[in-house]
């Protein structure tokens, strides 16, 4: 990609935004203008980066290049209004691949699951290359940030572990891993994707350019990614996992889990709980086998391995009662995964941004609830619509802890995993989580 002469905009300047700022720098683009729905802070600005209001006559000018915060929805009519105009609209993901030099790319996409299995690949891939192994995307550090960091404009040869969400993916021209995963299907995101069909098609767009000599990693127990494989076919290699039979590529029998008929992991020694995580696992199993990683340092990562922050993360316990940091549960799939993982006393706290998804599904995985308590905007809606009038409802998350600290008993659990996003009164699920475990370590 050339840059000079050309004129650039980047809609939306999140940390994504300003990781893609500076590598258009370090290329050398001399024309770029941000917008934003907040004026952009005066050190980021200069004679070649402008300053414009998020505001309609802009999209009326004329662009060379878009690059999209995935932040900005896939169905934004000003979105709709670049392509129109037949103006190139990418995220940073696809200017770092394009403009880094060839590198190892293991993209993990899907609904749920997808930062515990990219941490895993992560630690698994250290274990075999070291310092060649990165992580990224949209587990929290832009690609641009990894390109520009670790000098991937004249390096190559690093095995990067990627998390990639829809957004990201929906504006993807040329990016190719050597080994996708789509960890499963369920119903999110429709407010921004427009529709279910949309958002689970957009899954499918991480294996497209993928070539006969890479590996695709199935998860053969969704009923949706199969529709979905099949509606989209994959072009290159596939490996199979399941966790309920025995004729894939990967499976669970006798106490391990199999790849590729080795027995590579004792599960009773794996030490997050849960089916869910058990999938996780063969998943970035199976995927770093892929690249080489060997069964055996493997192994030595995947026992040492606790779990990662805000997923049906352990915070205390306190008079006999355990509290976990759920915040990760944004969508009523990860609350119902989170359920499964507890038998009884469940004080499960909902609420948080109205993405006005169905309780009907999860209503049938509250056996083990005793109560159910709603906070935030959507807390009324949410907790209502899955026990009615035997729900507490309260403010915001302080209350909601307090309320279940008064009701918990020895041998409770009290359970954040919020069914939704938190952007009624946080920036995100990282701040929501964070600040769910200072107010459980402040009770007394």
């Amino acid at each position: 990609m050339e840059f000079q002469g050309k004129r650039i905009l980047i809609m939306g300047f999140a940390r994504s935004g300003k990781a893609a700022l500076q590598l258009l720098l370090k290329l050398g683009a001399e024309d770029i203008v941000i917008t934003d729905l907040k004026p952009v802070p005066e050190d980021y600005l200069s004679d070649t980066v402008k300053y414009h209001p998020q505001t309609e006559e802009l999209f009326d000018e004329d662009f060379d290049l878009v690059i999209k915060n995935p932040g900005v929805p896939h169905i934004s009519p000003l979105v709709r209004k670049l392509r129109d105009s037949n103006i190139p609209v990418i995220t940073e993901i696809e200017l770092a691949y394009q403009t880094a030099k060839p590198q190892h790319y293991i993209a993990i996409t899907g609904t749920n699951g997808k930062t515990t299995t990219t941490t895993l690949v992560y630690e698994f891939l250290k274990q075999h290359y070291g310092d060649k192994a990165l992580v990224g995307g949209n587990i929290g550090i832009p690609l641009c940030e990894l390109v520009l960091e670790h000098d991937l404009l004249e390096q190559e040869g690093y095995y990067i572990a990627l998390e990639i969400s829809q957004a990201q993916l929906v504006d993807i021209e040329q990016f190719r891993p050597e080994v996708a995963a789509i960890m499963n299907l369920t119903p999110d995101h429709v407010d921004v994707m427009g529709s279910l069909e949309t958002y689970y098609w957009s899954k499918t767009l991480v294996y497209k350019n993928m070539k006969e000599g890479d590996t695709f990693i199935l998860n053969a127990d969704d009923e949706n990614l199969k529709v979905y494989t099949e509606k989209y076919p994959v072009q290159c290699k596939v490996k199979s996992i399941s966790l309920e039979r025995t004729d894939t590529d990967g499976y669970l029998k006798d106490g391990w889990m199999i790849i590729d008929n080795q027995q590579v992991l004792e599960i009773s020694r794996i030490q997050i709980p849960g089916m869910h995580n058990l999938q996780n696992m063969i998943v970035a199993v199976s995927a770093c086998m892929a690249v080489g990683v060997t069964a055996e340092e493997i192994r030595e990562a995947a026992y040492a391995f606790q779990g990662v922050e805000h997923r049906i993360e352990f915070v205390r316990e306190l008079d006999g009662v355990k509290y976990y940091n759920d915040s990760k549960g944004t969508n009523t799939d990860a609350t119902i995964t989170a359920l499964k993982a507890f038998d009884h006393g469940v004080i499960l706290l909902v609420g948080g941004f109205e993405k006005n998804l169905s309780m009907d599904e999860m209503k049938k995985y509250l056996g083990c609830v005793k109560q159910v308590i709603g906070y935030g905007k959507a807390g009324p809606r949410i907790a209502g619509d899955l026990v009615g009038e035997k729900a507490i409802i309260t403010e915001d998350l302080v209350q909601a802890v307090h309320e279940a600290r008064k009701i918990a008993v020895a041998g409770d659990t009290v359970l954040l995993s919020p069914t939704t996003s938190s952007f009624d009164q946080y920036s995100g699920f990282e701040e929501r989580g964070r600040h769910f475990k200072t107010i459980v370590r402040g009770l007394e």
